[in-house]
């Protein structure tokens, strides 16, 4: 995204030289631009939000969880449950911590469809991993739950 808004930034500043140039050889007179009044008048041709800021768990979401879980959080019937409303995800941090933790084996039932596929351990994530993935799940696909701390995690990996 950078590299297209100094693309951008280059285009306009090289449009306004190549008119400044053309209309210094007609002999008419140009008005100096700021560089304040440059950056207003490229800003308003920019879209509204050029770059939300993305919420540090989905990087961890795509790499770890979004194979079984999808990018929108349905997950696979009869394999891999959903993480939206009515799902675990509203459950105590402290079991979804687990659950990252040791991993899932075994029927479950989500919303009263089961499920009977596999989850392995992320015990292997940072504590800040573990609670920024939980956190994204927890506020994303519908849910707004509260967040997952990364003390949260640490003491459940320390057993206490």
């Amino acid at each position: 995204m950078n590299r297209k808004i100094n693309q951008l930034i280059f285009s306009m500043m090289f449009l306004t030289v190549g008119i400044s140039c053309q209309n210094n050889t007609e002999n008419k007179k140009v008005e100096a631009v700021s560089s304040e009044q440059l950056a207003s008048e490229i800003n308003k041709n920019l879209p509204a939000q050029v770059a939300e800021k993305e919420h540090p768990g989905k990087a961890v979401y795509t790499k770890y969880c979004l194979t079984c879980h999808q990018a929108d959080g349905t997950g696979v019937a009869n394999m891999h449950p959903p993480l939206t409303p009515g799902s675990w995800v509203g459950n105590d941090p402290q079991e979804l911590i687990a659950i990252m933790m040791k991993g899932l084996s075994g029927k479950i039932e989500v919303n009263g469809e089961v499920y009977k596929n596999f989850m392995p351990s992320h015990a292997q994530l940072t504590d800040e991993e573990i609670a920024d993935v939980l956190t994204y799940i927890r506020t994303s696909f519908g849910n707004n739950f509260e967040p997952v701390t990364a003390d949260m995690v640490k003491k459940i990996r320390s057993g206490r």
